[in-house]
């Protein structure tokens, strides 16, 4: 969920975290972009089905030593083919669902709908904005996302956001802390299971979140496994690209590992599934 360093690679999932303003969902159209073909962008340590644009030399724990992976998407991947995807090893997904407490994402409500009839096990994530309260954005989530069985937990997408338009506060860590509380204890309530908190390094950092406890982590990595860029901290979910090729997918994605075997994935879902 950052911004690639390649023009071109403007589709990514990382415009969609440009900031939180008063426009709504007509203002930012379901893109459509090109398609990209895996068998060109194959390299070491990316697991086999997919591909990457701008790959890392990976080396010791690379992607490729975890056996399931997923992805993260939003409008900037358009519709996507999550039949194709499934069958080509997309494991789970989340989607961008809202932001702030003003934006709706168009591709959430059509693309959830398409994983669920895939058998492609997705969820819904919330870009936190640091100029609305943490009450008012669940509310604007809970409005948004149907609690909906077999569903995974919602995300809390958490980061500092220093290319928005309208705010780039970066509030000290006590109230980041709070405020964070808040959001969780609220979708916790509401979708009857706890969220994942999905952040950077830098984020994670700022906030001494290696001692904030009850909730699992999602963290986001593009040069080393977790283990090296957050030390001791115990992960559930890596983002390894930004620059991801997945079949079913256009332009590029964010792939993401689970930490652990086919069976742990299979009684993790059994566990945090929305019910």
């Amino acid at each position: 969920m950052k911004f690639s360093a390649k023009p071109f690679l403007f589709i990514t999932l990382s415009l969609a975290l440009l900031g939180c303003g008063p426009s709504g969902p007509s203002e930012r159209p379901l893109m459509e972009p090109d398609w990209l073909e895996v068998s060109d962008f194959i390299a070491p340590g990316v697991p086999a089905d997919f591909g990457d644009t701008d790959p890392h030399p990976w080396a010791g724990a690379t992607p490729a030593h975890y056996p399931i992976h997923g992805i993260d998407a939003a409008r900037y991947q358009g519709l996507i083919e999550f039949r194709e995807a499934r069958a080509e090893g997309v494991r789970f997904a989340w989607l961008k669902a809202t932001e702030g407490g003003d934006f709706v994402d168009p591709g959430f409500r059509p693309n959830s709908a398409r994983a669920r009839a895939a058998g492609v096990p997705v969820g819904g994530y919330h870009f936190y904005y640091f100029c609305r309260s943490a009450a008012e954005q669940a509310e604007w989530f809970i409005r948004n996302v149907p609690k909906t069985k077999g569903d995974l937990p919602p995300v809390l997408d958490i980061e500092w956001n220093h290319t928005s338009p309208t705010c780039q506060k970066r509030p000290p860590a006590a109230l980041v802390q709070s405020e964070m509380r808040v959001f969780l204890e609220t979708l916790t309530k509401h979708y009857g299971t706890r969220p994942v908190i999905y952040t950077t390094i830098d984020f994670w950092r700022d906030n001494a979140l290696e001692g904030f406890a009850g909730y699992e982590f999602w963290l986001r990595s593009v040069t080393a496994p977790p283990s090296e860029r957050y030390p001791g901290t115990h992960w559930t979910f890596w983002q390894w690209t930004g620059t991801g090729v997945v079949p079913g997918v256009r332009g590029t994605s964010d792939i993401n590992a689970f930490r652990g075997s086919p069976s742990a994935w299979q009684d993790w879902l059994a566990r945090r599934s929305q019910k």
